[in-house]
């Protein structure tokens, strides 16, 4: 492709994800601090196992071309922590975020930053790849025969206005390749996790239920024991062919409480329909967690939530002093969190 250097972007932006086997909180900050050791601009999404790199400073001290420090990046993930990974890299947050959603893992996907580049790539694509736009503005859009991104960056602005009010402008932005968004180095929000492999692969939905909500207590006797609340939860089964599924719900309030956060996970596992399916493991992650001090209650009409929270008291105490593993601590809550 041809360069045009008055055309020329000056940031380099990398959208990655990461895919291991088993996803755990250590992890993923293990992963986020090798990132860390080729640049400090970095902007975590835990929530999908990614994260955005700005390498636009990086790049003239590594003496690599945006190409060849994505796969330095990549090769480290795997030969440091056995993760493959897959990256999208472009001048614009978007653009890395549009490459990153075609690449296979174990592959990257660069956008080169003239004028050219950029327009090859994003002119051909359908209306719904672009940021911003859901299927309720892709379908609106269709309606008035506009189906492509290239078709977007065409459509007069006042005309796009009155299809799309004021989100008219920064999707046009987006679809013409201007996005002047920077990556906001954040730590990692806090979460915690735990799962489960199974020895041999699990097809029993029953004894897939039965993990969820082990796993479901474990994080609450310990969220208890940090004193943390969680404000959302997310469910991750891994299959026998080692593709995963994942799935996060925010709960009704934050919480450390086992039945509310046994009723989600049973919830979200039932929402997968897993019938007869493989399973390798099943994963639990608390996220967006806080301190428990910060806590609000809805109140009751009824003394159960009370009775409920006794009884969890009750267990948290026997397995500090009996340890870990008490039978019948997670069936004790199933019949109370049943929808």
């Amino acid at each position: 492709m041809s360069s045009t250097p008055q055309a020329r972007h000056t940031r380099a932006i990398v959208r990655i994800h990461f895919h291991p086997e088993q996803r755990t909180e250590e992890l993923f900050v293990q992963l986020l601090d090798v990132l860390g050791g080729i640049t400090p601009t970095i902007e975590p999404l835990p929530a999908d196992w990614s994260a955005y790199m700005d390498l636009t400073g990086s790049l003239k001290f590594w003496d690599r071309d945006v190409e060849g420090l994505v796969a330095v990046i990549r090769l480290r993930l795997l030969a440091l922590h056995g993760v493959q990974s897959s990256a999208g890299a472009g001048p614009t947050r978007s653009i890395a975020a549009m490459a990153a959603a075609v690449t296979a893992p174990g592959a990257a996907t660069i956008v080169g930053d003239t004028l050219y580049e950029i327009a090859a790539f994003l002119r051909p694509r359908p209306a719904a790849a672009l940021p911003g736009v859901g299927p309720k503005t892709a379908r609106t859009l269709a309606r008035y025969g506009i189906a492509t991104v290239g078709e977007i960056a065409d459509t007069q602005p006042a005309t796009l206005q009155r299809i799309l009010g004021a989100a008219a402008r920064p999707i046009q932005n987006l679809a013409r390749g201007v996005d002047e968004r920077p990556v906001v180095p954040t730590a990692a929000p806090r979460s915690m996790s735990a799962s489960h492999r199974f020895d041999r692969d699990a097809l029993d939905t029953d004894q897939h239920q039965r993990t969820a909500l082990a796993l479901a207590e474990d994080l609450g006797s310990r969220l208890r024991e940090a004193s943390e609340i969680a404000q959302a939860l997310t469910l991750t089964v891994t299959y026998a062919d080692h593709t995963h599924t994942t799935r996060t719900r925010t709960l009704a309030e934050a919480t450390a409480h086992t039945p509310a956060l046994a009723g989600t996970a049973r919830q979200l596992l039932a929402d997968l329909g897993l019938q007869r399916a493989r399973v390798r493991s099943i994963g639990l992650r608390a996220e967006r967690l806080r301190p428990a001090a910060h806590a609000t209650h809805q109140l009751a009409l009824d003394d159960r939530n009370d009775k409920l929270h006794r009884l969890e008291a009750a267990l948290d105490r026997a397995r500090a002093r009996y340890g870990p593993g008490i039978a019948g601590a997670a069936s004790a809550f199933k019949s109370v969190t049943r929808p």
